[in-house]
């Protein structure tokens, strides 16, 4: 079995879940070639940083424009032909020449388009499935050619139902995390309490001083702070702090979301369902991209964690409440656990598998 994973690295979000399902695949079926492909770099290798550069200055000191076009977009239903159109048609050939794949899964909604329309062109049967990499159902990810879609909770599928998407081709999978977020958990019980502060692979974390003279100040706390990729961060943060840790890039999240008993960290896709996972509660900032306002409502709802603002006082504030609270703490763990029983993670494999030996449209 050939399996071809199309992504791109606009955030970290898709290409992690692309990595995830690549691990469950190879764990399902060892002798299977599964690949990912970042397929912005290969049809533009010379420009592919550039553009990620920019959407990444877009999302962080534009997003209300950024909003605005995702929430008018959001219900179309014609689809907009995708710039360079044909540049990307003539590299997704190339490409699916080159592999040779059984199934195709995307993990990013132009990835997702662009197969749609070459099987369209080419009356292919290629199967295509569609991960969707956040709780939405935004139009953008809709195809007519996708023969399944992976979603991230039963609310997201009733939605692609209400928007024409047959009951038959949406599994609820949950958005994909690598094996080791499902690891049980190694709490301690001495009495400190674990805080894990997250900011994304860009690592936006408060600036303020305030903000971390007011952490290492809380009694029987310890603070885990991940940079990422923010080294002026790490910088000054890394050993200024006697209980708080500095870590900067780390592809161990899972060992130190195994030891913690509160996550404060921006509401991403992958993040939360990583949290999920690990069973660990989340206070998520309030979130400014639409995206991630949709998954702060999805904590919410299940009440798997809370909303702190972004204002440094009123955060330590909502870390005080929450971190202190075991009865609460317990709950959300519950509820989180509760969750994973219902999604459908480890029928992934299956389906793509019987796509790939049928070539057809399957989700069941």
């Amino acid at each position: 079995m050939n399996i071809l994973i199309l992504t791109g690295k606009f955030g970290m979000g898709h290409w992690s879940a692309s990595q995830s399902l690549r691990l469950q695949l190879l764990n399902a079926f060892p002798a299977a070639n599964v690949t990912v492909e970042d397929f912005f770099a290969y049809a533009l290798p010379d420009a592919s940083e550039a553009i990620y550069k920019g959407f990444s200055l877009l999302v962080t000191h534009g997003s209300g424009l950024y909003n605005i076009y995702y929430k008018a977009t959001e219900n179309a239903s014609l689809k907009t032909r995708p710039p360079l159109e044909s540049l990307f048609q003539d590299k997704l050939a190339e490409l699916l020449w080159e592999r040779r794949p059984d199934a195709v899964i995307a993990t990013h909604p132009f990835c997702a388009q662009l197969v749609s329309d070459y099987k369209e062109e080419l009356c292919s049967t290629l199967p295509l499935v569609t991960c969707i990499t956040d709780l939405t159902s935004h139009s953008e990810w809709i195809n007519d050619h996708t023969d399944c879609y992976l979603v991230g909770s039963p609310e997201i599928r009733d939605r692609l139902e209400e928007k024409g998407v047959d009951h038959g081709r949406i599994l609820v999978t949950g958005i994909p995390v690598k094996p080791e977020f499902k690891a049980p958990a190694r709490r301690g019980q001495d009495g400190v309490r674990r805080l894990l502060i997250m900011g994304g692979g860009l690592g936006l974390l408060p600036k303020r001083d305030s903000f971390y003279e007011a952490l290492n100040a809380l009694p029987d706390v310890r603070t885990t702070l991940i940079t990422g990729g923010n080294q002026k961060l790490y910088d000054k943060l890394h050993g200024k702090y006697e209980n708080i840790e500095v870590v900067g890039f780390t592809d161990r999240v899972y060992d130190y979301m195994a030891r913690a008993n509160l996550m404060l960290s921006k509401p991403g896709g992958i993040t939360l369902f990583e949290t999920i996972f690990s069973e660990l509660p989340i206070l998520a900032w309030e979130p400014f991209l639409q995206q991630e306002r949709n998954n702060a409502r999805f904590i919410t709802r299940y009440q798997i964690g809370r909303i702190a603002a972004k204002e440094p006082e009123a955060c330590v504030e909502a870390i005080r409440r929450l971190l202190y609270d075991d009865k609460a703490l317990r709950r959300m763990g519950q509820n989180m656990r509760l969750l994973k029983g219902r999604l459908e993670a480890q029928s992934l494999a299956r389906i793509v598998a019987t796509l790939a030996a049928q070539g057809r449209g399957v989700c069941a």
